[in-house]
């Protein structure tokens, strides 16, 4: 575990105001040092249309300067893009109950709130609305854009609330990404938080929301989910279904193919995602939260870059 990340004492229960606070000081204030400019223009701008060419002013941002222009006319011209002035920022959230696999005081669902918590905080602090889906299968919750330091805390709040622990069923991230594109009809920012541990045919949705909408795919992960330990006999339990079985751990064949099984759902994955064309970022439970952001920051704009021929 991160030594940023210190476990919550049993005793003060994980409210939404602590979590908000503790965000802000460890994780927040690191990112204002780390993330420069514009926190939304550090992940929106792969979709954005050029709309035309201007001669460049003191006040331009120098990154816009389309050098190719430039060097045939003798004068530095910028691109000017469309873009919105209010982009609303979308997290579509899994909280199956795989999610709750991982050390107790930081499984999948935890690094989920911490992350949503600081990225929503980010946008909103900058003056963009945030709204999301939360999906289990039980029911998918929406909350309705809305901006300010009190949508976040509900965000929080509803990311604590506890789900019907009686209902045992598979993930189907497609209910949750079609309810996506039924829901989103202006072009917007979307986070897709998940561990795409789910029935297939869910590559399809998340394609058409790649292409109405620019589209963060986030995987959340933790080591132990392909690695087993040593450690004799225990109890695994499908965390969807419930069905438990006693396996020995300290047989290397079943390591080795528990590692396999593993290695297999990966490739599925990947080929998944290669399918619906949409790169994934991975965050491990063991990551450092602000060294995880700032890399899908960087991998971003280099990707914006690549896009627009490398100006």
């Amino acid at each position: 575990m991160s030594a940023d990340f210190p476990a919550v004492p049993a005793t003060i229960a994980p409210t939404p105001e602590r979590i908000l606070r503790r965000l802000d000081w460890k994780v927040i204030r690191r990112l204002d040092g780390a993330l420069q400019g514009n926190y939304r223009t550090q992940f929106y701008g792969v979709g954005l249309d050029l709309s035309d060419l201007r001669e460049y002013q003191p006040q331009d941002d120098v990154r816009h300067i389309d050098w190719n222009v430039t060097a045939r006319t003798d004068r530095l011209h910028v691109r000017q893009y469309l873009e919105d002035r209010e982009v609303t920022t979308w997290f579509l959230l899994d909280l199956s109950r795989s999610m709750r696999f991982g050390p107790a005081d930081r499984h999948k669902q935890s690094v989920l709130i911490d992350l949503v918590a600081t990225l929503a905080w980010l946008f909103t602090r900058s003056g963009n609305p945030v709204a999301a889906m939360l999906y289990d299968p039980a029911i998918t919750r929406t909350i309705s854009p809305l901006g300010g330091r009190r949508q976040v805390l509900r965000l929080i709040r509803e990311l604590l609330r506890e789900t019907d622990s009686r209902i045992r069923a598979s993930t189907d991230l497609r209910v949750l990404l079609s309810a996506g594109l039924n829901t989103l009809k202006r072009r917007s920012l979307v986070f897709v938080v998940s561990d795409f541990i789910s029935q297939p045919g869910w590559e399809r949705p998340l394609a058409l929301l790649s292409r109405r909408h620019e589209l963060i795919a986030i995987r959340l992960s933790d080591p132990r989910e392909t690695q087993l330990p040593d450690a004799g006999l225990i109890y695994l339990e499908d965390a969807e279904t419930g069905e438990q079985l006693a396996v020995d751990t300290s047989d290397p064949r079943l390591r080795q193919r528990f590692f396999e099984a593993g290695r297999r759902r990966e490739e599925t994955l990947q080929e998944g995602l290669k399918r619906a064309a949409v790169d994934l970022y991975a965050v491990s439970t063991e990551d450092d939260l602000v060294r995880a952001i700032v890399r899908m920051a960087a991998v971003r704009k280099l990707r914006r870059r690549q896009l627009r021929g490398g100006r």
